[in-house]
């Protein structure tokens, strides 16, 4: 019984299974690297079991992770300042914190295509420029500002959030109030 040859099959030495490939044998990428399964493996005078690498994915970026605690502490700060009656200094670093967690996230080309939408710039203008006012020590009026650009930017995101919540909890109102909530459209 004849057995069809592999393309990286175990007779052929790794500079030639790399050979082939760079030749461009049609396979999507080289084969992945092997690794021992763990020290262990080596005892009683076995081989270790060879597992391939895992190869690291775009959305485990540590970059991410990070901008992840940054609007958490942009968010803490912020509500942190709203607590001690709209202190200016918490909340304008609250503010950065935020909007430099936001970018970590999802990139720098993403939050601006998000913000400058043609029919998000009334939301982007009242909320970046309640940034400003927030910088420029005017706590309360900023705030507002910042309040109605934020419900004007998420407006279309409330109906999913009020969803989930609906169906997350199991309380009998606070469910019928979210989904209550879930079938409006618009929050402003």
């Amino acid at each position: 019984c004849a057995h069809p040859r592999l393309p990286f099959s175990s007779h052929r030495s790794p500079r030639a299974q790399k050979r082939r490939f760079l030749r461009g044998n049609g396979l999507p990428h080289p084969p992945l690297p092997r690794e021992p399964l763990s020290s262990g493996d080596w005892g009683n005078g076995q081989h270790p079991i060879l597992l391939p690498k895992a190869h690291p994915t775009p959305t485990s970026l540590p970059i991410a992770e990070i901008g992840v605690g940054t609007t958490g502490f942009g968010i803490f700060f912020i509500l942190f300042g709203i607590l001690l009656y709209f202190d200016s200094v918490l909340l304008a670093f609250g503010n950065l914190l935020f909007l430099t967690g936001l970018l970590f996230i999802i990139g720098l080309r993403k939050t601006f295509s998000f913000f400058f939408q043609r029919h998000k710039l009334k939301g982007t203008s009242f909320f970046l420029g309640g940034v400003v006012i927030v910088l420029l020590r005017w706590p309360l009026l900023g705030m507002f500002l910042e309040t109605y650009g934020f419900f004007s930017l998420f407006k279309g995101f409330f109906p999913v959030v009020f969803g989930f919540l609906g169906n997350a909890s199991n309380i009998p109102y606070l469910s019928a109030l979210f989904r209550r909530l879930q079938g409006t459209r618009s929050m402003v």
